[in-house]
């Protein structure tokens, strides 16, 4: 039902530092999710509920399903984010809900996205590994929904990860 991402829809971070090399993750953020839904269901086929489930936030996702005259919903819970907890706690539950939809689902198929620490500059930031460099997909293809290329650069625009078939 719903389009794959595209790549400059797509937001790369860094997952974890190792010794020799650090693993990227890729991700979405709620604004790509609301135009993906606007431009699919249209912008008034398509609602958005918080619900509180004991302490945790959910976010219910309604499809507008004119067959049937009726609200069809998916839900998911949210996490706290770093900076501001109730912001990025409702961001991340609309987002999960949207994966329920299959919005960027395909994201997950990306596994095992190392980068070799040469190609990161790193700084010593009170004993541990830091970075202000920042990432972006150049390129990103798929076969049946699942990523079989997909090429990595930096914000010099150098090239630090390739997977076949992107070129």
């Amino acid at each position: 039902m719903f389009r794959e991402l595209k790549a400059e829809e797509i937001d790369v971070r860094i997952g974890k530092i190792g010794k020799n090399m650090t693993t990227l993750l890729l991700y979405k953020d709620a604004r790509v999710d609301m135009d993906i839904l606007d431009e699919t269901v249209g912008a008034m086929n398509w609602q958005r509920e918080p619900l509180m489930v004991g302490v945790n936030l959910h976010c219910v996702v309604s499809l507008w399903d004119s067959e049937k005259k009726q609200w069809v919903s998916k839900s998911d819970v949210g996490t706290e984010s770093y900076s501001e907890k109730e912001k990025g706690q409702a961001s991340d539950s609309f987002k999960r809900a949207c994966v329920n939809w299959g919005i960027g689902r395909e994201l997950y198929t990306a596994k095992n996205i190392r980068v070799p620490n040469k190609l990161i500059a790193f700084y010593d930031n009170h004993g541990k590994q830091a970075t202000y460099d920042t990432f972006h997909v150049e390129k990103i293809t798929y076969k049946n929904r699942v990523i079989d290329g997909l090429a990595i650069s930096n914000q010099k625009n150098e090239r630090v990860y390739t997977k076949a078939p992107t070129t």
